[in-house]
């Protein structure tokens, strides 16, 4: 077929505005299969953004900060007085380990002489349980042997016969275990 200037003409249709409308389909089915995950996906990259935006704002900051603070006198006097510092606070933990140190040892001098003390009296044939306490009771009755009072006959709370797995035992309040097995539900 021929035109009207002499030139040849296709058969063939010349596109028109094509829009992206066969992409919708395709974006439906990827949506329907996999919609929770895209938009997850979507979150987290949101997220990561917003994180290195907030990184590299905090960097050219700290940059533009510590170029202006680059004056060797600062640099200096705040080095000593780090050092000054971290040398104070050893000082001071010195101080607290040579403290608890001291008082480990005067404990455990302690528990040497009590062991010794204990060990002397078992020798004896005196009780070894408390002999620092026999020691504080003799001082006590010394002191107070003007004030001892006459032990007074009290009632005994149970009888002589008293057994609490006997079953009889005074009282009308008796415990019984439950039955046995499954219960009676009908």
């Amino acid at each position: 077929m021929e035109a009207e200037g002499g030139a040849r003409v296709r058969d063939e249709e010349v596109p028109q505005n094509q829009d992206l409308s066969f992409l919708l389909p395709s974006v439906t089915a990827l949506l329907s299969d996999y919609g929770w995950y895209v938009v997850f996906v979507c979150v987290g990259v949101y997220l990561l953004i917003q994180h290195l935006r907030k990184n590299r704002s905090t960097d050219s900051q700290s940059s533009s900060v510590s170029a202006a603070s680059q004056d060797p006198e600062s640099v200096v006097r705040s080095q000593s007085a780090l050092e000054a510092s971290r040398r104070r606070m050893q000082e001071e933990q010195d101080a607290r380990a040579a403290e608890f140190r001291e008082r480990q040892q005067r404990l455990e001098e302690e528990k040497r002489r009590q062991k010794i003390e204990m060990w002397e009296s078992m020798k004896e044939g005196k009780s070894y349980k408390g002999n620092a306490k026999v020691a504080q009771q003799n001082t006590e009755d010394a002191t107070s042997s003007s004030s001892l009072r006459p032990k007074t006959d009290k009632k005994p709370l149970r009888n002589s016969g008293y057994s609490p797995l006997s079953g009889d035992g005074g009282g009308t309040c008796s415990w019984r275990p439950g039955r046995r097995g499954p219960s009676a539900g009908g």
